[in-house]
């Protein structure tokens, strides 16, 4: 009754008691909630003998009871936590090991050889029947399109630094990607020259170089910044409430490089307001939802292969003292005696101390009275080193989807066996170079396509008009370095059968086998059989004369 009056005299005062109301029982729940889990907790670790049943995960993976589990202390939590705050050690290693380990060294070469080679080369295939124009005129743009884009994409002056062509700069921006786990491409525009008729520029950045705004050294706290407008700057990336990325803040310095001039920052709009054409690229493969910024390709093998390496290097270390020839002579005053050889070549002058005992390459000690060498008998070389690097390599190539006969150049195995190899390896190496056309090679070439259009240069009816005539326009394939073959009688022979069952075409077997262009080698074959039918016309002439 009391309520019921209260409703009518002062409604907005029992809303306010509801609410309140309603966040003590949400309070009582959460109270219980942890009275449960503590006493489910002391169950599980008194000394009562009580049974505890297991549920579902907690048998195995999620058991906090398992000898193997009590001190396996694992947190997770969001992407900014687990690779935000970690990103720029996990970088710094990844290319030091890049630098100077090996099988690091290998899997990065591996993969960008692979996927990249000398370059991805675009093949213009025009829908023409969506156009409404015929094959021929199709395959007659097609080519003028390949004749112009060979305008810009051969010459270093398409590079911003006027030092690597558009193919060079591929094998840069995705050899950082794997070293850094992502690469920012500026997009600039110049004065067009005699030489060079397009505007259009590219600017590699490293990734260290975007940061947060105040950030000398490139490390990110955890801690976001807020901008005057309402976004969020996330190690870097600029963010609007919705989480959608807006900007990219660029240092004008490395961080940690330090030099007279002053460290200043400069926002980048991810896309131009009027045209919404990018105005810079970020090239990373997310893991997960919500990560704004990518992780090194050798993350998940840092810790293993640096410990291989650290135990090769040891490998290696006592091989080579074991190896050494040196001589100890005793002698009763323990001076040197004089007329021995082989120190005074590698002798650099330095004085030595007196009870300094040293060991090269024909080196010759003299021992004091009394003094004595025991040698301790070496297993060094290991004979087992091989078989256990072998091991270790096979399991860093399971992480990086790189099989070890790909990885470590050695096919030992039979054509089967290396033959399932190169091709579960080639389904990494496909689908990474399908990221790497649609987030580098796809979007410069539609800026380039863009400028070829509006200059003139390249013939497109209702390309800026519509949509769909546009996509028509900018369809292609990028073609690069092939599977490569292990039998290649084998291998022609599959591809003619399947060229003859209708389950593949001309094109995509030249691509396989070779990577080169059906249409290049049938125009080449065509000349090259009218020589050879002059040549033995000739002949025939000149025989019967």
């Amino acid at each position: 009754m009391f309520e019921n009056i209260m409703a009518v005299v002062n409604p907005g005062g029992v809303a306010k008691r509801a609410e309140a109301k309603l966040k003590i029982a949400e309070t009582n729940m959460k109270i219980d909630a942890v009275k449960m889990k503590h006493t489910m907790l002391n169950d599980i670790i008194s000394d009562s003998g009580k049974d505890v049943t297991n549920s579902g995960y907690s048998h195995g993976a999620a058991s906090r009871r398992r000898s193997w589990a009590k001190k396996y202390h694992s947190t997770s939590l969001s992407p900014k936590s687990d690779i935000e705050e970690n990103r720029k050690i996990l970088r710094e290693r990844s290319r030091d090991l890049a630098m100077n380990a090996p099988l690091a060294s290998a899997a990065i070469a591996s993969t960008r050889t692979n996927c990249v080679g000398a370059g991805l080369v675009p093949k213009p295939k025009i829908d023409y029947e969506f156009l409404g124009i015929s094959e021929d005129e199709a395959k007659e743009i097609q080519r003028h399109i390949k004749k112009e884009f060979a305008i810009w994409a051969e010459s270093t002056m398409c590079d911003n630094n006027d030092q690597n062509n558009f193919y060079e700069l591929q094998q840069i921006a995705f050899n950082d990607w794997l070293r850094n786990g992502e690469e920012f491409v500026l997009i600039k525009y110049d004065k067009p020259t005699a030489n060079m008729p397009y505007r259009l520029r590219i600017k590699l950045v490293e990734a260290d170089r975007v940061c947060t705004p105040g950030s000398i050294d490139g490390e990110y706290d955890g801690f976001d910044k807020k901008t005057a407008n309402g976004n969020t700057i996330i190690n870097g990336v600029e963010i609007d409430a919705n989480g959608k990325v807006v900007a990219y803040h660029i240092s004008s310095q490395f961080p940690g490089e330090y030099n007279s001039a002053e460290t200043k920052w400069t926002r980048v709009a991810k896309r131009g307001d009027k045209t919404g054409n990018p105005n810079i690229l970020h090239m990373f493969n997310g893991e997960r939802a919500d990560q704004y910024r990518g992780v090194p390709f050798l993350a998940p093998v840092v810790s293993t292969i640096k410990q291989l390496t650290r135990y090769t290097e040891a490998e290696i270390m006592a091989a080579v003292i074991n190896s050494m020839f040196t001589i100890f002579i005793q002698t009763e005053s323990g001076e040197d005696m004089g007329g021995f050889a082989g120190e005074d070549e590698y002798d650099d002058g330095a004085e030595t101390e007196d009870d300094e005992v040293e060991l090269g390459y024909g080196n010759v000690n003299f021992l004091k009275t009394g003094e004595s060498v025991k040698t301790v008998e070496s297993s060094h070389p290991n004979a087992n080193f091989d078989t256990f690097a072998t091991a270790m390599a096979t399991h860093v190539g399971a992480a990086l989807e790189i099989a070890p006969e790909v990885l470590l150049k050695k096919f030992s195995n039979n054509f089967s066996a290396s033959k399932g190899a190169m091709n579960e390896t080639w389904k990494a190496f496909r689908m990474r170079r399908t990221w790497f056309v649609n987030d580098f090679c796809k979007e410069i070439y539609e800026l380039w396509f863009n400028e070829a259009v509006s200059t003139g240069r390249i013939n497109a009816p209702g390309y800026f008009e519509n949509l769909l005539v546009r996509k028509a326009y900018l369809n292609c394939t990028w073609n690069g370095p092939a599977q490569g073959q292990l039998d290649p009688g084998k291998e022609v022979v599959a591809a003619a059968k399947r060229i003859e069952a209708g389950l593949s075409t001309h094109e995509d077997e030249c691509i396989a086998l070779n990577g080169s262009d059906f249409e290049d080698n049938v125009r080449a074959l065509k000349s090259e059989n009218e020589m050879l039918a002059d040549a033995n016309k000739n002949e025939s002439e000149d025989v019967k004369e």
